[in-house]
């Protein structure tokens, strides 16, 4: 006998957002999780009054009114603004790429100068069609630019080379010819005041939860409790990986609490060169406080330094590697997954695809229109 509308597997954002419209129509609904908590990577724990980012870093931003004011139905959301600090073997450079960082590597003053200055390398380097992504990063910010604050950092994340990596993948990557230190070029930008925990929390209120449950282990019995499934794991492990295992990459995290109030003084730092381990550090006071966290007398810091890394099993999957071969192998999940009937897939990890939170949110709030008619 069924005893819930919906089953939804996955307790992230994309589940949420969900399980909370279709509560809010009366819809019986059972979230399950295979973690000890909610809220998925966005997941915040509390550590002597700071919020620690326990799966890295998330900024909230978005020019989508409509989800902004969604998600300030569940939180206050601070003035917070990204602006990482790149560091090359001691020497610091302003991220993104702006004013700051062109007169930090040639001296150029004017917009004129550093526009200048990139066309002579890009034309040095002889590229017209970019092919790669080292291609892509030469012809955006030029070849000093790419060899001290792209390449390292890069073949880091990704655990191979630049030039075998496409070059869609730093398209995104913002170039300004102003003196502007704002990552996102976003109208609303924030970080949940009490940390992402406590916001999603707000969106599971009155919803039954069950923690430390793996849907996978005995899918029967939960598809057997619930009109639907809401399916917001990896694809490829709903189908036991029997077209082969798409690829991931993972990232783990070294996490200390330290006696001193400042440790880097901004909340994110990348380490660009290729020798230094880690890809960056972050500080995670500055996120929720800013530039008032000694006012608000939070004693100590609490720093994380992050390794990425190839996914095997048993780690958490992060970053769908999205070239040609792994678009290929999801389109062929995908088929299977069309034909599941009362399954639906959703999700970074359902949907094999780089989510921002606020296209997460999006993406919920249009399937539960879908599905729930509302």
């Amino acid at each position: 006998m069924k005893h819930y509308d919906y089953l939804i597997v996955g307790a992230g954002l994309y589940g949420s957002v969900f399980a909370h419209e279709a509560n809010r129509i009366g819809k019986k609904v059972l979230v399950i999780d295979r973690r000890d908590h909610i809220a998925g990577n966005i997941y915040t724990e509390d550590m002597d009054g700071i919020h620690v980012h326990k799966y890295g870093a998330h900024i909230f931003h978005t020019n989508n009114k409509k989800v902004w004011d969604y998600l300030n139905q569940f939180a206050e959301f601070n003035r917070y603004t990204n602006s990482p600090v790149a560091n090359y073997k001691g020497e610091l450079y302003s991220l993104p790429f702006n004013m700051y960082t062109f007169n930090r590597m040639w001296g150029v003053v004017t917009p004129e100068e550093a526009v200048k200055k990139i066309d002579e390398q890009r034309k040095e380097a002889g590229i017209t069609e970019p092919k790669n992504l080292e291609e892509q990063a030469i012809s955006l910010v030029g070849k000093d630019i790419y060899e001290k604050l792209v390449k390292g950092y890069t073949e880091k994340q990704w655990g191979r080379a630049c030039k075998e990596l496409p070059a869609f993948i730093i398209k995104r990557l913002p170039v300004r010819f102003t003196f502007d230190n704002n990552y996102f070029n976003a109208k609303y930008q924030g970080i949940p005041v009490g940390g992402y925990t406590s916001m999603v929390a707000k969106m599971l209120k009155g919803i039954e939860v069950r923690l430390g449950m793996d849907y996978l282990v005995d899918r029967e019995k939960w598809n057997g409790l619930a009109d639907r499934v809401i399916y917001t794991g990896a694809i490829d492990e709903y189908f036991e990986g029997k077209l082969g295992r798409l690829e991931y990459r993972t990232v783990s995290f070294e996490t200390e609490k330290l006696d001193i109030d400042n440790y880097q003084g901004n909340a994110v730092v990348n380490y660009t060169d290729g020798e230094t381990p880690w890809t960056r550090i972050i500080e995670h006071k500055w996120f929720e406080f800013g530039k008032d966290a000694y006012g608000n007398n939070i004693p100590g810091t609490v720093v994380s330094r992050e390794y990425s890394k190839e996914w095997i099993a048993g780690d958490e999957p992060y970053y769908p590697v999205n070239d040609e071969k792994n678009s290929e192998l999801y389109i062929r999940y995908k088929e299977l997954a069309d034909r599941e009937g009362n399954v639906i897939f959703g999700g970074r990890l359902g949907e094999y695809r780089y989510y921002d939170m606020d296209t997460v949110v999006e993406a919920a709030l249009h399937e539960s229109k879908i599905l729930l008619g509302i």
